[in-house]
């Protein structure tokens, strides 16, 4: 009876042109890759790869254990206290990827057990599933504003003003799907008025936004708004793992409750000394990030002459909404069968299916060029 259920639940999702395959990968260097997260280069760089080799050397592929037994190394240490720094925070704590992370330090800052209360979370419609799996988890309220809509934010935040329940804000910097970026002035004048901790997932912003490319966290003064980051080594540091910026005692908190650290094995002395390397040189690449954002403006400014809607998109992110979910897997195919790879982004992972374009600092004008001239003959 169960592999039946599985079967039909399969099925349905082909019927619907939303069903999901792990696709096969090329070293064909002919192939023009607009799917990649790895937005500065940095996945296949020759220093990065040299830093991961020698951090192997010296401390071991694996960790061997959890960071509060064996898997702890003073290189886990040095790369916290270089992430704090660049993050105007106090602290900062390494974890295995950004989904284990959002799950695992969300669900234990809205603890019931700890607060004495469910909490109740303002949270942006758009934001990520491992947010909402996080929140979920934690069984809190969930109080759902409309996308970057600050306005809807503090109509609900009025509504629940005399709630006592603990209360939290939870935001992306940058909306990986749609490439729009969050007021972070605004979200932080709410959070102080409102007395809420604010959680901000700066996974697709770290190494591209804020004035040294750490992220828009970096603008906001710790004394004044009490704020956690989470960010990622795995999309413009090129690696994997993530980070969670915080204060002191939040980071004593989650070292005492978070099962998601507790209980996992360390990430591998390679990633972190990947991860350290790639971190030293964002705030070298302002030149790149200019050109990075010049390319996604000229990409834009082009799709839409040709009739495209690229939705809210401002950044290096750039959707290509069409809605029609056959549609988006007929022009994916058609683009993959001319060397060119972008990402078919479909139900429910987005509310209107798009084709997802990502542009990297590998990319050229001619690359992009090669993009809208297949585009207009398909």
């Amino acid at each position: 009876m169960q592999l039946e259920s599985y079967k039909s639940y399969c099925l349905e999702l082909r019927k619907n042109n939303i069903f999901r395959k792990i696709k096969h990968t090329t070293q064909n260097n002919s192939f023009i890759d607009f799917s990649s997260n790895d937005y500065l280069n940095f996945s296949n760089s020759q220093e990065i790869l040299e830093a991961a080799y020698n951090a192997g050397k010296d401390f071991g592929v694996g960790s061997t254990g959890s960071r509060l037994l064996s898997g702890n190394k003073i290189i886990f240490h040095e790369l916290e206290k270089k992430i704090a720094k660049d993050k105007n925070t106090e602290a900062a704590l390494i974890f295995n990827s950004g989904y284990q992370a959002n799950i695992s330090v969300i669900s234990t800052l809205l603890s019931v057990d700890v607060l004495k209360a469910q909490p109740l979370v303002f949270f942006d419609k758009l934001n990520h599933s491992s947010l909402y799996q996080g929140v979920k988890l934690a069984e809190s309220q969930l109080i759902r504003y409309n996308h970057n809509n600050y306005n809807h934010l503090v109509d609900l935040l009025d509504y629940y003003s005399t709630d006592a329940r603990p209360k939290f804000i939870i935001a992306e910097t940058l909306y990986g799907m749609d490439g729009d970026v969050l007021d972070i002035n605004k979200i932080a004048e709410i959070s102080k008025k409102y007395s809420v901790l604010l959680f901000l997932d700066e996974a697709h912003a770290t190494g591209i936004l804020g004035e040294s490319g750490y992220g828009l966290s970096t603008c906001l003064d710790y004394n004044e708004i009490n704020y956690v980051a989470m960010g990622t080594f795995s999309k413009a540091i090129g690696g994997c793992g993530a980070y969670i910026a915080c204060s002191h005692n939040i980071k004593d908190y989650l070292i005492n409750k978070c099962s998601g650290l507790i209980y996992s094995t360390a990430p591998s002395p390679m990633v972190i000394g990947a991860a350290a390397k790639a971190w030293n040189k964002i705030s070298t690449l302002q030149k790149e990030r200019l050109e990075l954002f010049a390319n996604a403006n000229f990409l834009r400014e082009e799709l839409k002459k040709m009739g495209f809607d690229t939705g809210l998109s401002t950044t290096h992110i750039v959707p290509i909404i069409l809605k029609d979910n056959k549609l988006v897997a007929e022009i994916t195919n058609k683009l993959r069968d001319r060397n060119i790879m972008v990402s078919a982004i479909r139900q429910p992972t987005v509310v209107t299916s798009r084709i997802r374009i990502a542009i990297s600092t590998a990319h050229s004008k001619d690359d992009i060029n090669q993009l809208l001239y297949t585009l207009s003959t398909i």
